[in-house]
């Protein structure tokens, strides 16, 4: 690989200045004086949009596997799944020659009301970022890049070019940057793409502190940053905040404006060898790898059914699932005869083929026998007719199967969803058939949770299929029948009612803003905060067998922050059929500073089990699983105390608990000032040595004052409402009977601290 340094040197201005703006829609600027190669990029998160015209951004893709999309990969809990699929796509990138995929998509699920969720793994960070740095790890595995994106807090596709994404330090900490900092510091991706949208009121692509700060120097980032698709507004701004590339090309005036502003002295000509540097050690880093040939189509399309088939979620089933030997059965859906198996938008791919549901189910229904009803249509038109058709096949039959697809119109990039019902027409051809035909399957492809009220109650068996991919009608089968065993588990809560969300009343925002004003409160972490009743919980999914947990232990019942521990537990499987099951663990912290969600993922494992067989399951939980982000110290911190380590087969469904006791070695800088409460002051430690003395002083005139525990003339607790006054508010009552001001008491007082601190420092260094 030739040395950027020396690179860097050679190049002229306008040389640079180039290379960081997109020679067309698809390539970076090649040098050819010196050298230095284009860089392919294509889009891709579930499979590969290879356009052949480099300056056609919509044109139609060369084939290629469409995968399951992201929130049916996330449903499999499955990592080493994720980095197969990850190898997969970096070999028919290979073979199309292209250099960096634009992907994974590492945004949370705010609401499932995003348009663009299908792309997105989670409402739930950790998970988020193990399967992100899963798929970026399987493609760079091959020699091939990654973009991770959008970062951050893209959530949402109403005005999604220029809304300000509004929230505190904490949640963004908590919540919207955690995924895309696991994929960063565990799989190093070789781009990380910026989002259209603002952050607290500064572009994605403008932001130092996103850009620079965090993902640079705070993550060790060593690759670049590109823009999203025309997501830079001002290039010389972008380059001072940290974006390295700018997409798509050819922008000649962006050139001119780079050069003319290194020349005017707008601009450090450092900052534009920083983003030159880091281009080009990626472009080199992917000129090493050998680009060609061709890919096994048959085998990836094997893997995509496999992947659709773990990720599909079983949500309900009387038992009649796995089918067996029904001589009739009555297949009903538009859906079924045309798979719905991908999103709208950037992430569309061309497959290299599809599996029709019903010709796949035809394959392994044997001798049983197949009708088939349209039920409704592919958009939102309601038909009666086609209703009354379905009911009469269901009727005459001994099961009914009935594929059910949200119209492409309502999940797509570009646009959000305006609720989470089914169409009419389907809600009613739902109940028709329920009630003419009891044993009846529902089978749902779709993005995000539907809320299923009106028609739940009616479906002997509901099987959650998603954007399911290519491959994803013989995956459907598959898992009807039993040859595989049903073993997703959901990724985001199914809520009863879109009024239940989380950020219903903030949610799209308007006049430029959208407020996260549930804060770290989102998923699971909101409804069980407010106890809030949900259709599926987070992790919720069915088995055709049955799972025990037991003997949960611990490898310390009292550790200290920086050493973690691990939690094992036994699981057996109890059923008759071999399964897999997903083993969570969550963490609640007892008492905390600050609020803090019930319960927090932190840990999972799939594992496959043959009936009556036991396997121990064990999770490594580090400091982060125990952290919360603090404001005021602006970092990661730790609290002694007791947190209750929480193992389940979902967020609702919680089997053990092991309690431990976390002892913090975190020595936190003091934060006591003139405003400080007395609670505040005891709770200290340096605060409580200095102050201890003048309170056992004052006491005694304290509760003289105000009219000591009980405050008889007031109906109240006075000494404990005292505890949430600031301590000079309080010296103001007793100023007559203190030898000096409130405020040289409470500025002497600090003096006494920072003694206390230097002192410690001092022992410390000796």
């Amino acid at each position: 690989m030739p040395n950027s340094k020396d690179l860097l040197k050679k190049m002229t201005l306008e040389e640079k200045a180039a290379l960081c703006t997109g020679a067309s829609s698809w390539t970076t600027t090649p040098v050819e004086r010196l050298g230095v190669p284009e860089l392919s990029v294509s889009d891709g998160p579930h499979g590969l949009r290879h356009v052949l015209d480099a300056n056609d951004l919509i044109a139609k893709s060369v084939p290629a596997t469409c995968f399951p999309t992201a929130s049916c990969m996330a449903s499999t809990w499955d990592v080493e799944l994720i980095h197969a699929l990850g190898q997969s796509l970096a070999e028919e990138c290979l073979a199309q020659k292209v250099n960096v995929i634009l992907g994974p998509g590492a945004n949370m699920k705010r609401t499932p009301l995003g348009g663009r969720n299908f792309e997105y793994y989670s409402e739930d960070p950790y998970l988020a970022g193990q399967m992100a740095a899963s798929f970026i790890t399987g493609v760079q595995s091959k020699g091939v890049g990654t973009s991770l994106k959008h970062f951050a807090a893209n959530n949402q596709e109403f005005q999604r070019l220029t809304i300000s994404s509004e929230m505190d330090e904490r949640t963004l900490r908590e919540i919207y940057l955690p995924a895309f900092e696991t994929a960063v510091k565990q799989a190093q991706p070789w781009t990380v793409m910026c989002a259209y949208n603002k952050l607290n009121g500064t572009y994605c692509s403008e932001n130092y502190k996103l850009l620079v700060d965090i993902l640079k120097n705070e993550w060790g980032f060593e690759g670049f940053v590109v823009s999203d698709w025309g997501a830079v507004h001002d290039r010389v701004a972008s380059l001072k905040g940290g974006l390295d590339l700018e997409m798509p090309g050819p922008k000649d005036q962006r050139v001119k404006e780079v050069v003319n502003a290194v020349r005017a002295g707008a601009l450090d000509e450092s900052i534009l060898d920083e983003s030159v540097r880091r281009i080009l050690n990626i472009v080199f880093k992917a000129a090493d790898t050998k680009t060609g040939g061709s890919f096994d189509a048959a085998s990836h399309h094997a893997l995509a059914r496999r992947i659709a088939a773990e990720g599909m979620v079983l949500l309900k089933n009387n038992g009649i699932l796995p089918l067996k030997d029904q001589q009739h059965l009555a297949v009903i859906g538009h859906a079924a005869e045309e798979a719905h198996f991908q999103g709208g938008g950037s992430s569309h791919v061309n497959p290299t083929r599809v599996d029709n549901p019903f010709v796949e189910l035809k394959k392994i229904a044997g001798d049983s026998e197949l009708t088939f009803t349209a039920g409704y249509q592919a958009g939102t038109a309601f038909d009666q007719p086609l209703i009354e058709a379905a009911v009469n096949n269901a009727r005459s039959a001994d099961v009914a199967l009935l594929y059910i697809a949200l119209p492409d119109s309502m999940e797509s990039e570009g646009y959000d969803r305006p609720d989470l019902d089914l169409t009419p027409q389907q809600v009613a051809l739902i109940k028709a058939v329920c009630a003419a035909q009891p044993k009846t399957v529902v089978i749902l492809n779709n993005g995000s949770p539907l809320v299923m009220g009106e028609w739940i109650e009616g479906p002997a068996a509901i099987l959650e299929a998603w954007m399911m991919g290519q491959a994803g009608g013989g995956a459907i089968a598959d898992v009807l029948y039993g040859k595989v065993n049903p073993c997703g588990r959901l990724a985001e809560t199914y809520p009863l009612r879109l009024v239940d969300t989380p950020a219903h009343i903030n949610f799209p925002g308007g006049n430029g803003q959208v407020r996260y004003g549930e804060g770290i409160f989102i998923g699971y972490r909101y409804y069980d905060a407010k106890q809030v009743a949900v259709q599926f919980p987070f992790g919720y999914g069915m088995s055709y067998t049955t799972f025990a947990y037991s003997n949960p232990r611990v490898s310390a019942s009292s550790f200290k922050d920086v050493d973690g521990l691990t939690i094992s537990v036994d699981v057996t499987n109890t059923g008759k059929l071999p399964g897999k099951e997903v083993v969570q663990v969550y963490v609640h912290d007892q008492k905390a500073g600050l609020v803090r969600p019930p319960k927090e993922l932190k840990g999972f494992a799939k594992l496959a089990l043959q009936p009556g067989e036991t396997r121990t399951v064990t999770l490594a939980l580090d400091f982060r699983a125990f952290a919360y982000y603090h404001p005021s110290y602006q970092q990661w911190i730790t609290e002694n105390g007791e947190f209750d380590l929480l193992v389940g087969a979902s967020s609702a469904d919680i089997r053990c608990v092991q309690t431990v006791t976390l002892q913090s070695t975190l020595e936190l800088p003091c934060l006591l000032d003139r405003e400080s409460t007395l609670r505040e002051w005891l709770a200290d430690p340096r605060g409580k040595r200095a102050f201890e003395p003048f309170f056992q002083q004052m006491g005694p005139q304290m509760q003289a004052t105000f009219g000591g525990d009980e405050g008889e003339g007031v109906g109240m607790d006075v000494m404990d409402s005292l505890m949430d006054m600031p301590v000079l508010g309080i010296l103001h009552f007793l100023d007559k009977s203190i030898p000096m001001s409130p405020e040289e008491m409470v500025d002497d007082l600090l003096r006494q601290v920072k003694k206390n601190i230097r002192a410690e420092a001092g022992l410390q260094n000796s």
